[in-house]
């Protein structure tokens, strides 16, 4: 019964330090990214076109 309880809390520590990571990077902008980069390969480039223009 004893390792039942410290696998338990081993978990939740873990899983509360994966959250607070979350919430870090969350906070400091890591996920504000508004398009994939499988949008923005869709969209054209300007500086390319006028070279391939030339």
């Amino acid at each position: 019964m004893g390792i039942v309880i410290l696998m338990v809390m081993a978990s939740v520590s873990l899983a509360a330090v994966f959250l607070g990571l979350f919430l870090l990077g969350a906070k400091k902008g890591q996920f504000d990214e508004d398009e994939s980069p499988a949008v923005r390969m869709l969209k054209d480039d300007k500086k390319v076109k006028d070279k391939i223009d030339s």
